[in-house]
């Protein structure tokens, strides 16, 4: 069974009698621990894609089937319970509570899904992205770099079998952006975490099993990345 399957995605915006096709006809089989990449222009589709995947935005026509549910077919209460409990999302902007320690960030997830093992995975998991010695600290007092670990942690906390990221590199500089990558490369491979990254930067790109690109709305297989 495919960790992910697209069949003739649309997303059409309609704003007065301006309809605007984002998505048509938009196919796609990811298979379990894949790590793609989706490129493309500003514009082009790739956060709308994104976040139909994730259960955020509800497609106008396709099925969008994860691990075997079309999420697609849920109600925005099932997509909810569904998004908490089987997949993962870092965006660009870290979008953690800036009140909260990292530790807190972590924790808040697995409280809401009621885990009874919350306290002990947030430490492991914040140990795992390389932050041990910051999980004390609020989202102000670490870096960019930092910040964007402790998202994937908290993307991490419920065990998702499907982390995706949003241009998640798109304001790091280019080392700390190298760090980041080399970490969900990482998880990748020793978890088997299946992995879409949405990014136009090609760097960040050539690090996944499979390239696809989208333009027009529609997706096309690129060359693919190193195995």
């Amino acid at each position: 069974m495919e960790a992910l399957l697209l069949q003739d995605l649309y997303k059409i915006y309609k704003e007065g009698n301006i309809e605007t096709v984002a998505l048509r006809e938009a196919r796609l089989k990811v298979q379990p621990g894949e790590f793609i990449a989706i490129t493309g222009r500003s514009g082009a589709g790739k956060s709308t894609l994104l976040h139909i995947i994730g259960g955020l935005t509800e497609p106008s026509a396709g099925r969008v089937v994860i691990d075997g549910t079309d999420i697609a077919r849920l109600s925005e209460r099932e997509r909810a319970a569904f998004r908490r409990d089987h997949i993962g999302i870092v965006f660009q902007a870290d979008n953690l509570i800036p009140f909260l320690s990292a530790l807190e960030n972590v924790l808040l997830s697995m409280q809401l899904a009621r885990r009874k093992d919350a306290a002990a995975r947030a430490r492991s998991l914040l140990a795992e992205v390389g932050l041990s010695e910051r999980m004390r600290h609020k989202p102000a007092m670490l870096s960019g770099g930092e910040r964007q670990r402790v998202a994937i942690a908290v993307a991490l906390a419920n065990e998702p079998q499907l982390l995706l990221a949003d241009e998640l590199t798109g304001e790091l500089d280019s080392a700390t952006a190298d760090h980041v990558m080399e970490l969900l490369a990482d998880l990748n491979k020793r978890h088997g975490l299946t992995l879409i990254v949405v990014t136009h930067n090609k760097l960040v790109a050539a690090r996944a099993h499979r390239q696809v690109r989208i333009a027009d709305g529609q997706l096309f297989e690129s060359e693919a990345a190193h195995a």
